[in-house]
This record gives structure tokens, sequence and C-alpha cells, in this order.
């Protein structure tokens, strides 16, 4: 599954993902956890893939807002809702 494989930082054996998907996946594993490292290389493939300037400053938006947010609600205490808890334990999707 997804969501435990990226959890388990594992998302690279999952053989069903794009090209796409393991691209973004890449740039923001390594925005999220090294941003000083990052370098016009690491972008490549994703201006490869046929993102622009533009595109690429809007995933860097995406990846930088969800690490403030989940810094803000750790660093408040934040718990999760009951559902949304066992969802991730389960693996199961909200709603499903």
């Amino acid at each position: 599954m997804l969501a435990q494989a990226v959890r388990n930082n594992d998302w690279e054996a999952l053989k069903d993902l794009s090209d796409r998907d393991l691209a973004l996946l890449r740039v923001a594993q390594k925005l999220s956890g090294e941003p000083t490292k990052m370098v016009q290389r690491d972008w490549q493939p994703l201006r490869e893939l046929g993102f622009s300037d533009e595109a690429l400053l809007e995933v860097a938006h995406v990846v930088g807002v969800f690490n403030h947010l989940t810094r803000l609600a750790d660093g408040m205490g934040l718990e999760l809702d009951s559902p949304t808890a066992e969802s991730m334990k389960s693996g199961k999707l909200l709603g499903a």
C-alpha cells in the first residue's frame, strides 16, 4: 500500500508508481529532509516530464506547506482524530 510504503520510506519498491509519481516523491523526500542540499539536477527529472518553472515552484510550495503544517501540529501536540488514526493503523482509506 502506498501510504504504508511512504510512511516506512520504502516507496521506491512500489512497482505500480509512474515515472511522474516517483520523480515527485524523490523531490519531496529530499526537499523535506535535506533542503539545503537541493541542486538543479534534483529538479531535472520533473523538467524532463514537462514540469515548467511555475509547476516546480508549486511542487516546492506544496511540500513546504505540508512540512510546515505537520511540524506545527507535532509541536503543538495535536493528535489525530479516531477515524484518521484507525485508517492509518488499518491501511484502509477514510470513508471506504
